[in-house]
């Protein structure tokens, strides 16, 4: 298994500062990321004989259909349905405004159609939290932006970010002239960042993004997160109900991707905070193959990652765009996650220094 801390220490120290050398090391950087061992030798027949959890393959299968808009509505109402009985309440709000359900498992179509109260299936009070939901889910897709941009006063990033949560809204929420007027607001105000990185585009209308960092300059201050114990707890139990559906068709539930028999464990569910959970077994919950696999899926998480910003700085042609990708993935994580690759707030420096390093190096070739 590859080390991400030893990758930090020194594959990442080789990229060095300068623009000259970028276009000769990605390449071989991208080569360490991609050959980067995962622990085991896989057998290429093993594939034919390894199953996976049925929930996956309802995930896959699921995956495969895109629902139409009737059935959209017709399964929020239900979720929101399900939610009341499971909290045992008839209303998303108290009387004095405080939410009694948690809608973050809904997705983003189920959610626009509650907020925009398609059909006329949802109260006033529905929509409202939804649309809270939706505006928290932009919030957190802008924060690890904002971060990155105060630490590099480059501003692009943001609207980068702005960008790509509009363009993956479903098809009824881009119908709307909401989404069409801010989707043109962030396109100029991202060209417009783009020919002044260290300024907020300002006087465009529907700009989303200049009324996020005028209340949060430097992203969305951090949401109260569920006790790290309390995680550990909610991911052992997750894991025991993989292995009792493993029981229950009579496999065994296993971890490496190798074994010829058995049901492998599913990550997919998982974020990185409750993968960190089993990869730091604080409370020695977890067998010391979880903690393995965990932290070969959180490495392999945090190594494409890393390829998808190199690529993006390739595919570019700007060396600078590998630091603000990695920078911003470093934003978007836990303090836990961070410690369970080994992210360290040096390294976070390493990558501002090396921007800045190689932002000098351009101009200077550019003003040359």
């Amino acid at each position: 298994m590859t080390s991400i801390a030893a990758f930090t220490n020194n594959a990442y120290a080789q990229f060095g500062s300068a623009y000259a050398r970028a276009a000769a090391i990605q390449p071989s950087l991208a080569n360490i990321l991609n050959a980067a061992d995962t622990g085991s030798s896989v057998d290429p027949n093993a594939a034919t004989n390894l199953t996976l959890s049925d929930a996956a393959r309802a995930r896959l299968a699921s995956a495969a259909t895109t629902p139409d808009h009737a059935t959209v509505v017709s399964n929020a109402r239900k979720s929101l349905d399900d939610l009341y009985a499971a909290a045992q309440v008839t209303r998303p709000l108290t009387n004095d405004g405080k939410q009694t359900i948690d809608l973050s498992k809904l997705d983003r179509r189920s959610l626009f159609a509650i907020s925009s109260n398609a059909g006329g299936k949802f109260t006033g009070d529905e929509q409202s939290v939804a649309s809270n939901e939706l505006k928290s889910r932009l919030d957190a897709a802008l924060a690890p932006a904002a971060a990155t941009a105060a630490m590099t006063n480059n501003y692009t990033v943001v609207y980068k970010a702005a960008l790509n949560y509009l363009d993956a809204a479903g098809s009824e929420e881009k119908a709307t002239s909401t989404w069409a007027a801010q989707h043109a607001a962030v396109q100029k105000g991202y060209q417009a960042a783009q020919q002044k990185p260290d300024a907020i585009p300002s006087g465009i209308p529907s700009d989303p993004v200049a009324a996020y960092l005028a209340k949060n300059p430097h992203g969305t201050p951090a949401k109260v997160q569920k006790d790290f114990g309390t995680v550990a707890k909610d991911v052992r139990t997750a894991l025991d109900t993989q292995a009792q559906d493993a029981n229950q068709n009579g496999r065994e539930l296993v971890y490496e991707p190798g074994r010829k028999t058995g049901q492998l464990v599913d990550f997919s569910t998982m974020d990185g905070r409750a993968l960190s959970a089993i990869a730091l077994n604080q409370n020695n919950l977890f067998s010391l193959q979880e903690v393995i696999a965990a932290k070969k899926e959180l490495n392999s998480r945090t190594r494409n990652s890393m390829l998808s910003s190199m690529k993006q700085s390739q595919s570019s042609g700007d060396p600078l765009q590998f630091s603000l990708g990695v920078l911003q993935s470093y934003s978007a994580m836990s303090d836990e996650e961070r410690l369970a690759v080994g992210w360290t707030p040096a390294f976070r420096d390493t990558l501002v220094q090396n921007y800045r390093s190689t932002s000098s190096m351009m101009s200077m070739m550019q003003a040359a």
